[in-house]
């Protein structure tokens, strides 16, 4: 299957709203405004994709990296557990814990709130600011797994969206040069698929 690129929403887009389980705290709910006058980083990943596997450890390392300097971070699975039982709360709270994530990762059932970010690939992220306004959107870094296209034999590092993320912090302009991220399309239910 060929891999999915982000739809690249407009800037500046408002966050939406968003109220989850975290499958690493037993089901407490978190929402956006538990975020209130923070920035807010919303990736959108999964446990089987094997662009996620590729980037596991940055994904750990950017927790480690900015939760400190007090950006709000959360990781949303949206699959169909259904058709890919690898990806079921269980084995994302499993999976948080090998990968050292120290984010929430929480479960979108529904996919209603995959639907709202527009978020279409594993994965996506979308970095808004204090005020919540979309500031980028895009990939990690050009690094892909093996055999994937371009980037296969790059390091991963991040360094796109911790560009973004020391820009913010800093109170300065992100690079409005930002490129899609790729990545598995989020597995929709039937009937549930969007049209972006």
């Amino acid at each position: 299957m060929a891999a999915t690129p982000s739809t690249m929403i407009p800037l500046g887009t408002p966050a939406p709203a968003f109220s989850l389980p975290d499958t690493t705290t037993g089901g407490r709910r978190v929402s956006r405004d538990d975020f209130k006058g923070k920035p807010l980083l919303v990736m959108f990943i999964c446990n089987h994709c094997p662009f996620v596997k590729h980037i596991r450890a940055e994904l750990a390392r950017l927790g480690r990296d900015y939760l400190p300097k007090g950006v709000g971070i959360v990781a949303i699975s949206s699959n169909n557990v259904a058709t890919h039982p690898d990806d079921s709360p269980e084995k994302m709270t499993a999976e948080a814990r090998d990968a050292g994530y120290t984010f929430p990762y929480l479960y979108d059932e529904s996919q209603d709130v995959a639907r709202a970010f527009s978020a279409a690939c594993t994965p996506d992220f979308f970095l808004f600011d204090k005020s919540h306004k979309l500031v980028y959107r895009g990939q990690l870094d050009d690094s892909r797994p093996s055999g994937r296209g371009p980037g296969g034999d790059l390091p991963v590092t991040g360094k796109d969206l911790r560009a973004a993320l020391d820009a913010v912090l800093a109170g300065k302009p992100v690079n409005p040069d930002q490129r899609p991220s790729i990545g598995c399309n989020i597995k929709w239910k039937a009937g549930n698929e969007p049209h972006f």
